[in-house]
């Protein structure tokens, strides 16, 4: 499944009658002050469910309601197809990551969302390497890599916004990237 923005949708966003429909909806990201009045956008694929998106996730300070739908889907718990409400911050981060990396490929999605059943399921069968209290549970978190993007390259990057925690899995080819407390670890 694809799940792609089309022009004319991004243009009525931008446009004057677009920032009136986002003014009644007063999302603000405190993840990271981006400053910016301008479109900022995300493009993912997940490497489980092999869906693509791409879209324009705010406009300014204010949050994109569908596009917040159609994150929150695609982040999904791919095991039991759970929907959870992802942190906006999140996304913030993200495309802090891509413009310091400038970086052109897609986000590779390891993992987003996961439900407390999954959750501990992958903590009992993966030899402690997923937290008790993950907060993927909490919408907070996600796994990715960036192609041709090395790991190290990206976890750096992610550890110089100072936004969040960031966990290094060289073995397993991610970067867990999240909007709790500064903080780091090795996995």
């Amino acid at each position: 499944m694809t799940l792609k923005t089309d022009f004319a949708r991004r243009r009525f966003l931008t446009s004057a009658s677009g920032a009136t429909l986002l003014g009644a909806f007063p999302m603000v990201s405190k993840a990271i002050s981006l400053g910016s009045p301008s479109a900022r956008e995300l493009a993912m694929d997940h490497t489980h469910t092999r869906e693509k998106i791409e879209l324009t996730y705010a406009v300014g300070s204010r949050y994109v309601p569908q596009a917040m739908t159609d994150l929150n889907h695609f982040l999904r718990d791919h095991y039991s197809g759970l929907i959870g409400s992802m942190d906006p911050g999140l996304y913030d981060i993200m495309h802090a990551l891509r413009v310091s990396l400038k970086a052109r490929a897609p986000y590779q999605i390891i993992s987003g969302y996961r439900s407390p059943h999954t959750n501990e399921r992958l903590r009992t069968t993966r030899g402690g390497g997923v937290a008790r209290h993950s907060l993927h549970m909490d919408g907070k978190a996600v796994d990715l890599r960036i192609p041709g993007v090395p790991l190290k390259e990206l976890r750096d990057a992610a550890l110089e916004l100072k936004a969040g925690g960031v966990g290094y899995y060289p073995g397993s080819d991610f970067v867990h990237v999240d909007t709790g407390r500064v903080r780091t670890w090795r996995g």
